[in-house]
C-alpha cells in the first residue's frame, strides 16, 4: 500500500496543478538547435547518474555507459527529423516501421511489439476553450499532440510531437522517487500513461463547464410568450463543441485496448509490480470514456433543443406576420371595392357614409385583432 501511495504521489499531481499545467506550452526546445534531443540521462538503481563534465550525455554515450555499468537510459526527443532520429534508431536497434511512425506522427493510440521493444503511442490533449471568445464559434479549442514511447530492456525513448505535453516536470517528479525508477523503463511507461490519462480528466472537467454553460443558455427561457428562447445562442458554438468532443474521443477511445494489454497480459519488458498499476490507469481512462460519450449525447440533445426552439421562434414570427396580414386585408378589401368608382355604391351620396365605412372597417379590424390575441397569435 505504501508503494501505491508513493507511485500516485510521484505521477499524479493535484487536480488544480493539472488544470494549471493544461494551459502551459513547452518552451524547452531551442528552435535553432541542431539536435532534437531534449534530455538524455542514465539511471542506475533509480538514481540519475551525474555526468563527469557539465555537458549532457549523447545517446551513444548513454548507451555505452548502460552496457558497461548497468541501469537504463532515458532519452527524450521533440519532433525529430528522419536524419536526427536515424542515428538513435540504429544505436538502439529500433524497427523501421516504428521509426517511421515516430518521425511522421499522426498516429492512433496503439501498442505494438517489435522484437525486444514495445512501441506505444499516446495522444495528448490541450483544451483552449477559455482562451478565446466563447461565442465566436470559430477556431480550434482542442489541440492534440502525440507522445511515442520505445520501451526496451535497458532504454526508454520518448518522441514528442506538438507544442504541449512536456515531460520534464514528470521526469523531475520521478527522479524524486528512486524506488520507482529502480523498476526499470516500464515504470516510466506507466508514469507517462498515468500522466496523460490524468490530463484527460482535467480536460474533461473543463469541457464540462463549457457544455454546462451552453446548456444553460439554450434552456434558460425569458418566460414571456412569443419570444424565441434560442435567439441568443449561436448554433455554430454547439457544432464547435461537438467537433472538439469528436477529437477528444479519437484520442481516448483507441487507448483502451493498449492499456488493457499492458494491465492483463504478462510482458517481458514490463515489471510485474508495475503491471498492476496499469489497471488503475485503465480505470481512469474508462471514466474519461464515459464522460466523452455523455458529452456527445448531451450536445446532441442541446443541438436538437436549440433547433427546435429556433423553429418555434420562426413559427411565432410567421403567426404574427400572418395575423397582421389578415387584419390589414380588411381595409385593403374595402378600399379596393370603393376604389372601383362604380356609380351605384352603398352610401356614396350620404353625408356620413364615408365616416361610417371607416368605423365599420376599424371595428372589423379590432374584432379580428382581439380574436387573434385571445388565441395566442399576437
Amino acid at each position: 500500500m505504501s508503494m501505491i501511495r508513493d507511485l500516485r504521489a510521484a505521477v499524479r499531481p493535484s487536480q488544480r496543478k493539472e488544470r494549471a499545467s493544461a494551459h502551459e506550452y513547452d518552451a524547452t526546445r531551442d528552435p535553432h538547435a541542431v539536435s532534437a534531443v531534449v534530455d538524455c540521462a542514465v539511471y542506475q538503481e533509480g538514481h540519475r547518474v551525474a555526468c563527469l563534465d557539465s555537458t549532457s550525455l549523447t545517446p551513444h554515450e548513454a548507451m555505452l555507459q548502460v552496457r558497461r555499468e548497468g541501469g537504463f537510459a532515458w532519452i527524450g526527443l521533440h519532433e525529430p527529423t528522419e536524419a536526427e532520429f536515424a542515428g538513435i534508431a540504429a544505436e538502439f536497434g529500433l524497427h523501421p516501421l516504428a521509426v517511421e511512425d515516430a518521425v511522421h506522427a499522426h498516429q492512433r493510440p496503439k501498442l505494438e511489439r517489435y522484437d525486444d521493444t514495445l512501441f506505444t503511442v499516446f495522444k495528448t490533449i490541450h483544451y483552449t476553450g477559455d482562451e478565446r471568445d466563447p461565442g465566436s464559434g470559430s477556431g480550434q479549442i482542442v489541440e492534440s499532440g502525440e507522445v511515442m514511447c520505445f520501451t526496451g530492456r535497458d532504454f526508454f525513448i520518448t518522441v514528442r510531437h506538438g507544442g504541449q505535453g512536456s515531460l520534464r516536470a514528470l521526469r523531475r517528479r520521478l527522479q524524486e522517487q528512486p524506488e520507482l525508477l529502480a523498476k526499470g523503463p516500464s515504470s516510466v511507461l506507466h508514469s507517462i500513461a498515468d500522466h496523460i490519462v490524468d490530463s484527460y480528466l482535467a480536460v474533461a472537467d473543463t469541457m464540462q463547464d463549457d457544455i454546462d454553460e451552453v446548456e444553460t443558455e439554450v434552456f434558460s427561457a425569458p418566460g414571456r410568450r412569443g419570444r424565441g428562447t434560442a435567439r441568443g445562442v449561436d448554433a455554430s458554438r454547439i457544432y464547435q463543441l461537438k467537433r472538439e468532443v469528436l477529437e477528444f474521443k479519437r484520442a481516448v477511445a483507441p487507448l483502451a485496448h493498449p492499456l488493457q494489454k499492458l494491465s492483463e497480459r504478462p510482458m517481458r519488458l514490463v515489471d510485474p509490480d508495475i503491471q498492476k498499476y496499469f489497471r488503475d490507469v485503465a480505470d481512469h481512462l474508462t471514466r474519461v470514456q464515459e464522460q466523452v460519450i455523455g458529452f456527445d449525447e448531451l450536445l446532441n440533445s442541446i443541438l436538437q433543443a436549440n433547433l427546435a426552439q429556433a423553429s418555434v421562434a420562426q413559427n411565432e414570427d410567421m403567426r404574427k406576420i400572418t395575423s397582421w396580414a389578415a387584419i390589414i386585408a380588411v381595409p385593403t378589401m374595402v378600399c379596393g371595392v370603393y376604389g372601383m368608382n362604380f356609380k351605384h355604391m352603398p352610401e356614396t351620396h350620404w353625408r356620413f357614409g364615408y365616416p361610417m365605412v371607416l368605423l365599420v372597417t376599424v371595428g372589423i379590424c379590432l374584432t379580428i385583432h382581439r380574436a387573434l390575441k385571445r388565441n395566442g397569435w399576437l
